[in-house]
């Protein structure tokens, strides 16, 4: 693998400030205010010798204004503990809270409301609307919640994920990575309190995914959002404040201030095998990223 830096792109607002000096001044930003907590909670899918537990008491706190990496080994329980978190998914035991209020419990109309006003989506499966343009899927929430969007921000979005010249195409008409690109969009453009991320940078190239990774960074340093984001790619997770690791079910570990080679060598020790080829080089803002070999382009 080719030399990565020793510090994240993350946070990084200036060529005066030191990454370590932003991520600390993030943290205490922070204080003791929670974004999303589960405490002990168990998931199983199956009956009886056939079942299995994806999530075996997990207990996990996210901090307001943070920027949290999710990694594991294939079935580990990274995606049922953000679906779980995220409200998507209810566990068997245990209890999961957005900010102060419990969900574990709340009616399916309550809960509905709260993942339309205060939480961010981006997923592997777009879950586009195909009769609707990007610009009507990306602004979707907003309509439904009959809020107005920030125009300076939508625009900033827009961007960052390069849809400029796409919005007013469907879905059908749009490659993998662009469909993902209006996902995130859509995610980001109401400034949810919290954003969850399974895989954002999946069906992205190296420069797309470094920008992407750069506006959820941005997110949160300049306007207070707290991402909780699953990925297997050590470069990804390394423009987060931390990593969480989980295996067969549990949290196994925690990262703090990651880089590409900490977190590659956390994964081996889970049993997590070296990529064939080197990951892509984290970019300082505003630059893209040195492709790994063999990346050519969007993943269709």
């Amino acid at each position: 693998m080719g030399e990565v830096p020793e510090e994240s792109p993350c946070f990084d607002l200036g060529s005066s400030r030191r990454v370590s000096e932003v991520r600390g001044m993030a943290m205490t930003a922070m204080g003791s205010t929670l974004a999303a907590r589960v405490e002990g909670v168990v998931k199983r899918y199956g009956s009886g010798p056939a079942a299995v537990t994806a999530l075996d008491g997990v207990s996990i706190e996210i901090p307001a204004g943070s920027f949290t990496a999710v990694m594991g080994p294939s079935g580990s329980g990274k995606s049922t503990l953000l679906h779980c978190m995220a409200g998507l998914d209810k566990p068997d035991s245990g209890r999961v809270w957005v900010g102060g209020e419990e969900i574990t419990s709340m009616p399916d109309r309550a809960l509905t409301r709260l993942r339309r006003d205060r939480v961010g989506f981006v997923f592997q499966a777009f879950n586009l609307l195909p009769v609707l343009s990007a610009a009507g899927n990306i602004t979707l929430p907003a309509d439904i919640a009959g809020r107005g969007l920030d125009r300076d921000w939508l625009a900033s979005v827009v961007e960052t994920v390069g849809l400029a010249d796409r919005l007013s195409h469907r879905p059908s008409e749009l490659s993998g990575g662009q469909q993902q690109r209006v996902a995130i969009a859509r995610a980001l453009v109401s400034r949810p309190a919290i954003v969850f991320a399974d895989e954002p940078t999946g069906n992205l190239d190296s420069r797309a995914g470094a920008e992407v990774l750069d506006l959820l960074c941005r997110s949160v340093a300049e306007f207070g959002q707290t991402v909780v984001m699953v990925t297997h790619d050590p470069v990804a997770a390394s423009y987060s404040q931390r990593v969480v690791f989980l295996a067969d079910g549990q949290v196994v570990g925690v990262l703090e201030q990651p880089t590409p080679d900490a977190v590659l060598d956390r994964m081996r020790a889970l049993g997590e095998p070296r990529p064939a080829t080197p990951p892509v080089r984290p970019a300082a803002r505003g630059s893209a990223a040195t492709p790994a070999a063999g990346t050519t382009g969007d993943v269709e």
